[in-house]
């Protein structure tokens, strides 16, 4: 077996590390730097550069050089509200190949040092990647070269590089992780070397990055191109963690004008407060998802660059209650954390097992436009779940699967990842029996079967390429649309469901009605008849009132209950009679 790497695929930076001789350790480059730049230069030539080499182009050379690709992967062009410098269809490439270049990058960095040709890997990933994003990263180690044996969500590698040494403790934890590009806020629990994640939550749109443009954008003059100021301001943010005044001085940033002024970390920390008041409600809902008050945790961890700012340890501290464990290398600890992994999955570590979760709902959309849920949002992964349908009207030839994630209780409300179409005979009602399963693997990607049990036929969908189809930033606004129209959702829900039995109800009352004819006496009609039209004005009604529905499905249901019982004993008569029993 060749040796297993853990690769922290970073927004800012990225580094690669192996298991040897029992413990993970983090590898240096040519210059003796374990940090990679995630930058790569494309050169008019063909030439392409990775890493610090690239990074020292920028200046010059904006339009070709490629950073922060990773707020880009697995997403559509044009996609939120930040958008690159560079345009990556002029310089023919993608986010997945851009990925790729870092990864072949630091796959070269690991073969020199351990002197042979390593082909497998652990990738980290934020905890609220989606699986359009998980899957373009997987892809990008392929491109790579490499055999992702597992896509590691960052806080859990964070966790697992501060468990290490706890394995006989019980302990409750969150990982605060706000890096470059991303936030994502977990809970485990560390029990007897089992890490399982509780909760997670995050934004995959909020980081260091939005902090120095903020700055690049406060310190700009009038007319001036922001994108100039943006190194010089990630550098004064840097400063501004140690002292507290930083002079940035940028001699004829345009070629004619110059700029010097002095910055404090006061004004670092205005900008910076609106960014970091949006991890505080990420954090609650983590704890509330766990089922845990922030009393009950053991620790608090912090992980990213961006969490060296005394402001986010102050913010940490206010929201936790506690004063955050710094015993982590805000830099190295998911990448150790990953070469964790890569040594639990070779067999170099034993007795450590790790269970994640997924961050949201899955599901299907089913008869009346609501979403059904198969995968609870937090459920352990790898998982599988899965559940029978049948066919909601009559003559129905084929049954359209589309496969949802969010929290809303109406399809309409939520993502839709992709979609299948399930043939069967046609038939009355009710008579189809399709399954429908849902498979998580231990990368977080979803695969969906769907199988016609009369003919065995299987349809099946793997969800790798299909971006969802929102922006990705509103993946965290999800669960909170879903508490803010709880209210009005569940009511819609159940309105829906009435609908679809009162609609029901109606169609059967007037077949039968019909069927019965004169058998049935004018006060018993007149009492059905009025029952009827008591649902029909609820249904016209302007308002969606589920509770009336409901009363007048249940009028209507009681009113019918003689002619129900007739219908059944007819139907036994004929059954009878067609077997000659009668």
């Amino acid at each position: 077996m060749s040796l297993l790497l853990g690769i922290d695929l970073g927004t800012t930076n990225s580094l690669v590390g192996v298991m040897d001789s029992g413990f993970p350790i983090l590898l240096a480059d040519a210059e003796g730097s374990r940090l990679t730049p995630s930058a790569v230069h494309f050169a008019s030539d063909g030439t392409v550069t990775v890493g610090a080499a690239a990074l020292r182009r920028r200046a010059l050379d904006p339009a070709r050089t490629v950073t922060s690709v990773k707020r880009l992967i697995g997403r559509r062009a044009g996609e939120g509200d930040w958008q690159p410098p560079y345009a990556l269809a002029a310089l023919g490439t993608s986010p997945v190949q851009v990925s790729a270049e870092i990864l072949r990058h630091l796959r070269g960095i690991a073969e020199r040092a351990m002197e042979q040709e390593i082909t497998r890997a652990v990738i980290t990933v934020p905890a609220y990647f989606n699986d359009a994003q998980r899957a373009a990263t997987k892809k990008a180690g392929e491109l790579a070269g490499l055999q992702v044996e597992r896509i590691l969500s960052e806080p859990t590698a964070a966790a697992l590089a501060y468990g290490l040494d706890k394995l006989g403790e019980h302990r409750k934890v969150a990982v605060y992780d706000l890096g470059g590009g991303t936030f994502d806020i977990s809970v485990l629990e560390l029990r007897d070397g089992v890490f399982q994640v509780l909760s997670t939550a995050g934004d995959t749109q909020l980081g260091g990055d939005d902090l120095d443009r903020a700055l690049a954008e406060h310190l700009a003059p009038a007319g001036a191109d922001p994108a100039r100021f943006l190194e010089a301001a990630e550098a004064a943010k840097k400063r501004l963690s140690e002292t507290e005044s930083t002079r940035i001085e940028l001699p004829f940033y345009d070629g004619t004008h110059s700029f010097a002024a002095e910055v404090t970390r006061v004004e670092l920390e205005k900008l910076a407060r609106p960014l970091l008041d949006r991890t505080r409600s990420h954090c609650l809902r983590a704890l509330a998802d766990a089922g845990l008050q922030a009393a009950d945790l053991d620790e608090v961890i912090l992980v990213g660059g961006s969490t060296r700012m005394p402001l986010v340890r102050q913010t940490v501290a206010e929201i936790f209650g506690r004063e955050p464990n710094l015993s982590q290398h805000p830099d190295e600890a998911v990448a150790l954390g990953a070469v964790i992994q890569a040594g639990i999955l070779d067999g170099s570590l034993r007795n450590v097992l790790l269970l994640d979760v997924t961050p949201l709902s899955l599901g299907i959309e089913t008869f009346g436009g609501l979403m059904n849920v198969i995968i609870p949002r937090n459920t352990t992964i790898p998982c599988k779940a899965g559940e029978m349908f049948t066919n909601a009207v009559a003559n129905q030839s084929e049954m359209l699967v589309r496969v949802l994630q969010g929290e809303r209780e109406l399809a309409r409300d939520n993502w839709e990842l992709g979609r299948l179409v399930v043939p069967f005979p046609a038939g009355p009602k009710g008579s189809a029996r399709v399954g429908v399963q849902f498979r998580i693997d231990a990368d977080g990607i979803l695969e969906v079967l769907a199988r016609d049990t009369a003919s065995g036929v299987d349809t099946v969908l793997e969800i790798r390429n299909t971006a969802v189809d929102v922006e990705d930033e509103r993946v965290e606004a999800m669960i909170s649309a879903s508490v803010e129209h709880a209210f009005e959702d569940m009511n819609e829900r159940v309105w829906t469901e009435a609908r679809l039995k009162a609609e029901e109800l109606l169609g059967a009352v007037a077949a039968a009605l019909i069927q019965f004819g004169e058998a049935v006496t004018a006060e018993e009609r007149a009492g059905i008849e009025a029952a009827a039209l008591a649902v029909r004005a609820v249904l016209d009604g302007p308002e969606h009132d589920a509770r009336a529905l409901k009363a007048a499905n249940q009028i209507l249901d009681d009113a019918t209950q003689e002619l129900a019982v007739r219908l059944v004993e007819q139907a036994m008569e004929e059954s009878l009679a067609r077997r000659g029993l009668v």
